[in-house]
């Protein structure tokens, strides 16, 4: 089958514990897309850590290993991909602007205009713009309005959500991927991305919290009116659950990442008393241990985990009651047996797991859980921009020269769901 070019996507996604490939086919037109997945390749690397590149060479390994795995199973080379920003390296801020209505009604270029204004402001030392996302508009003081186009006055102001990533930061992660030989065409921040391939448009338009357990981090994510409200990360993730059974079972880190995997739960009441495991110890051979102990250990953490993420939804100002779609939880920790329990305690709402499926065809059954939340959504990001005629395909890009002139209105286009 003859695929083409300009009809691609492919994303990578720079973990923690691993790195991710997926190459696809963008489906339909700009009313109905979809995402026909082709290829897809995992390596495990301990380059990344917070989303911060902290090995170079590492990240350079598991970027190759990564991206030829899927392109050998596509059959297809691509050039350019989409690539994810979180952890550490984000900073977010609300930015307003006011500019003079030119006509007799407010048009899409007023608009165009007032958001640029507020997203052109001083972002400090060492920080890029990722995503300047409208929330709100005023018409002459009056607030309210989702889109006033059409509506007459004299001026129009714009509340507007900044979100932007170190730049040195960024640099590093563009020139390892350049060095494993591909191109960065665009950065997502990974809330964003993530939520198009777990939220529904129900759950983005009445309200949610998107809850990512990753393996270095953990990002919190509210999402209300169909945008991005507000976005956090929390320091305690996956890499503490292993570090806890390690000092909790005296076992070795290979081994507490297998029982975590095989054995594990995050909610110890709905383990038996009964049940026991076999662990391999450092110093006293292999032992039983009662899976609860297991199950508790992973409870107590994941519960200071869920905690601290419902501490941020209040400290943003939101409460649940706000939210009526209640919890999605993602990302590795999510297949926890018994995720939905602990998370439906701690916040008191309705909780289910986010599996990429919507919208998906080809290779699903390889993309279907949790972890791949983050790398489906890159690509789904990129079949959008694809289908909606303001993307590029995973061969090529548009030039600088082009992408300079269309930048400043498509960024803040693109963030409308």
């Amino acid at each position: 089958m003859t695929v083409a070019v300009q009809r691609l996507v492919a994303a990578l996604d720079l973990g923690s514990t691993k790195v991710t490939a997926i190459i696809g086919e963008v489906t339909g037109d700009s009313r109905s897309w979809g995402l026909r997945i082709l290829g897809v390749g995992t390596e495990r690397s301990t380059g990344v850590r917070r989303g911060v590149i902290r090995d170079f060479e590492e990240s350079v390994r598991a970027i190759t290993k990564a991206m030829t795995d899927a392109e050998r199973i596509a059959g297809i080379e691509v050039g350019t991909v989409y690539c994810g920003a979180g952890g550490e390296q984000l900073a977010q801020r609300i930015s307003h602007g006011v500019a003079s209505i030119t006509g007799s009604e407010i048009r899409t270029s007023d608009l165009a205009r007032v958001n640029d204004v507020a997203s052109s402001v001083s972002f400090g030392h060492d920080q890029e713009l990722l995503h300047a996302i409208p929330l709100d508009y005023l018409v002459d003081g009056q607030a309210g309005y989702a889109d006033p186009v059409g509506m007459s006055g004299e001026r129009v102001e714009a509340q507007v959500y900044i979100l932007t990533a170190r730049s040195s930061t960024l640099a590093h992660q563009r020139k390892a991927i350049e060095k494993a030989g591909w191109h960065v065409g665009e950065v997502v921040v990974e809330p964003l991305a993530a939520s198009l391939a777990v939220l529904s448009p129900e759950e983005r338009e009445m309200g949610a919290v998107l809850v990512d357990l990753g393996g270095g981090s953990t990002s919190v994510a509210i999402f209300q009116g169909g945008k991005l409200r507000y976005s956090a990360s929390l320091r305690f993730a996956g890499g503490h659950l292993t570090s806890d059974l390690v000092h909790g079972l005296q076992i070795t880190q290979a081994e507490a990442e297998r029982i975590k995997e095989r054995w594990g739960a995050a909610y110890a009441p709905m383990i038996p008393e009964v049940e026991v495991v076999e662990v391999a110890t450092t110093g006293q051979g292999v032992k039983s241990v009662p899976r609860q102990l297991i199950a508790h250990i992973m409870h107590m953490r994941l519960q200071e985990v869920l905690e601290l993420a419902y501490d941020e939804v209040a400290r943003a100002g939101w409460s649940m009651a706000a939210l009526p779609c209640g919890v999605v939880v993602t990302g590795g920790g999510a297949a926890a047996p018994g995720i939905v329990e602990l998370t439906r305690d701690v916040f008191a709402a309705p909780v289910r797991i986010g599996v990429p499926a919507d919208q998906l065809r080809g290779l699903v059954d390889r993309v279907a859980a949790p972890e791949y939340a983050v790398p489906v959504g890159l690509a789904l990001w990129g079949a959008r921009q694809v289908a909606l005629g303001g993307g590029f395909g995973a061969g090529g890009k548009a030039s600088p020269a082009v992408g300079r002139v269309l930048e400043p209105v498509r960024r803040w286009l693109q963030d409308f769901f």
